[in-house]
């Protein structure tokens, strides 16, 4: 499912989440963890249904299989690309972060304010308030930035 440089990268990942090094990611793993990141008042029902997504304990095996399956989900990198270049009627590469909000915010699977704020705080526009979507898709398929 994984290339080892992956599976190391995920490991990574797990061992920042896991706060108290027990070996299991539970709610208080998550809740230190968002605050880490500066998010402070997560709801408890938020961390709850974060935990209930896993079968069972989340080990780092249950860890990586999670992600295996969230990310075979993930439409094709050209599908994605595709949807925002409908939009990017010049062919820049780029869309205004603004559009996009508007659209994420009142279209299909409708984002709410916070969604929309997670998301730019992710990956922020650049200081034109323009969003780099070509970019952006290949972190949403790939899991990284392109160098």
């Amino acid at each position: 499912m994984f290339d080892q440089s992956q599976i190391q990268e995920f490991k990574e990942a797990f061992t920042i989440m896991d706060q108290n090094r027990d070996g299991f990611i539970d709610k208080e793993d998550l809740r230190d963890t968002f605050a880490a990141l500066g998010r402070i008042n997560v709801k408890n029902e938020e961390l709850e249904a974060m935990v209930k997504e896993a079968p069972g304990p989340i080990n780092f095996t249950v860890f990586l299989t999670m992600f295996g399956e969230k990310l075979k989900g993930t439409d094709p990198e050209e599908t994605i690309l595709h949807a925002f270049k409908v939009f990017d009627t010049e062919g820049k590469g780029f869309v205004k972060a603004d559009f996009i909000k508007e659209r994420l915010m009142t279209q299909a699977d409708r984002f709410s304010e916070e969604e929309v704020k997670q998301m730019f705080a992710a990956f922020p526009p650049d200081v034109c308030g323009n969003l780099d979507y070509r970019n952006l898709c290949y972190v949403i398929t790939h899991g990284e930035e392109k160098d």
